[in-house]
């Protein structure tokens, strides 16, 4: 079966942003945590599973054959060879606290390769897309990044995951990288980090925990817009660690890192 990675791209385009449109205009004034996941400050609230339930009627509708991977539980394999690979909220923290960082992530898998993603925060309105082997845009313009600075120089985005456990070691990995760059920032959304760092916000990121939809979406846009999206030892970028960055301070990234052990598992 013929696929054209723009037909998804228009589809993810859409999806998400009428799913970011949701998550702000229908919030409840009262919105509270519906359920929690891995921890106790997993959380998710129904803002999460009506934009997933959204994102889910959507492509059920547009492509029924197409298989669903979601982070709130939406799972169906297809037999089309694409899959949608969907995070409703990412940065749900943020959003219950009404901090102005979270984002729909929407993207198209064809078979193990993200082909399309759109990331759309709702408050700002920025929408970022890519499409695999044609590049990325904000809003409609193109991204390509300069040359990123030495790693003393070098503002690095990371975030933190919500079992106590890993959260000690990602402190542990930070309180060395800190000194050896010029500062770090945390929003809390994977994939707003990986669109800052495709926008020239960020020089490079780092974090150890990302599920694929935390993944997709932000890092196609960050690779189409010139950064290597990888882990450590030559593995694939995956919830072990993903670095991102521009060479070559993606290389001096990874080698703190590889020295770091920061891709070592606190939870096996």
């Amino acid at each position: 079966m013929t696929v054209d990675p723009r037909e998804l791209l228009a589809l993810a385009e859409q999806m998400a942003r009428e799913a970011g449109r949701l998550i702000v205009d229908e919030r409840p004034r009262d919105l509270g945590v519906a359920t929690t996941k891995t921890s106790v400050t997993d959380i998710v609230t129904e803002m999460d599973q009506r934009a997933e339930q959204l994102l889910v009627d959507r492509i059920t509708t547009a492509r029924p054959d197409d298989g669903i991977l979601g982070e709130e539980g939406a799972a169906r394999v297809g037999t089309s060879g694409v899959t949608w690979v969907v995070d409703p909220i990412d940065g749900t923290v943020n959003y219950l606290y009404e901090l102005p960082s979270y984002a729909v992530s929407v993207a198209a898998r064809v078979g193990d390769d993200v082909v399309a993603g759109a990331v759309v925060n709702p408050v700002s309105g920025e929408v970022w897309t890519a499409l695999r082997g044609e590049g990325a845009w904000l809003d409609g313009r193109r991204l390509v990044l300069g040359e990123p600075p030495e790693l003393a120089m070098a503002l690095v985005a990371t975030g933190f995951g919500y079992d106590p456990r890993r959260r000690a070691a990602q402190a542990a990995v930070l309180q060395v990288v800190l000194p050896q760059v010029r500062d770090v920032r945390r929003a809390g959304a994977a994939s707003l980090d990986l669109c800052a760092l495709a926008t020239g916000r960020v020089d490079g990121y780092y974090e150890q925990g990302l599920k694929p939809w935390d993944l997709a979406a932000g890092g196609l846009v960050a690779a189409e817009a010139g950064a290597v999206v990888t882990g450590l030892h030559g593995r694939p970028a995956g919830e072990a660690l993903v670095v991102a960055a521009r060479p070559p301070l993606v290389g001096a990234l990874v080698a703190v890192l590889e020295g770091l052990v920061a891709d070592a598992d606190p939870l096996a």
